[in-house]
């Protein structure tokens, strides 16, 4: 098992990108973090554009739009504050639990029929999870990964 400082460091840092990290890796993040914040922000001012326009927006779609929000303005201050920190096991672990919230996602709008948007949640999560694994020097079903 190597050492924790053998571990895949990214390439050197160059212009604005972070040293460690990848450039491609701060940007997914960068952006799957507005995409998610801008999610959240909009099912709490405006739901009813989260919805198709005939649906009803009633007492119990603004509870639901009310959780959807906090878990993704969560999601999203929490992952553009590891990667300003540089916390690169604690950015690795919140991008595995981002990319599965996002493959449920890919899932759900699936099995609801909501084809057009579901192959870019997925590759969002794929993306993390590739993300994550460059972070670590592993992918998130081995051992190492979480020591």
């Amino acid at each position: 098992m190597p050492e924790k400082n053998n571990v895949y460091q990214g390439t050197p840092s160059t212009g604005t990108a972070l040293p460690g990290i990848p450039w491609w890796l701060q940007l997914a993040v960068i952006v799957s973090a507005l995409l998610m914040a801008a999610g959240g922000v909009i099912a709490l001012v405006h739901p009813a554009m989260l919805v198709s326009p005939q649906d009803e927006i009633n007492g119990a779609v603004h509870i639901y739009a009310g959780y959807l929000a906090s878990r993704n303005l969560v999601l999203a201050t929490m992952l553009l504050a590891m990667l300003s920190l540089r916390a690169r096991n604690a950015l690795s672990h919140l991008m595995v639990l981002t990319a599965f919230v996002q493959i449920a996602d890919a899932c759900i709008d699936c099995v609801e029929g909501r084809w057009p948007i579901a192959p870019g949640v997925l590759v969002f999560g794929v993306v993390f999870f590739l993300g994550a694994a460059r972070l670590r020097g592993y992918p998130f079903w081995k051992r190492q990964a979480w020591e």
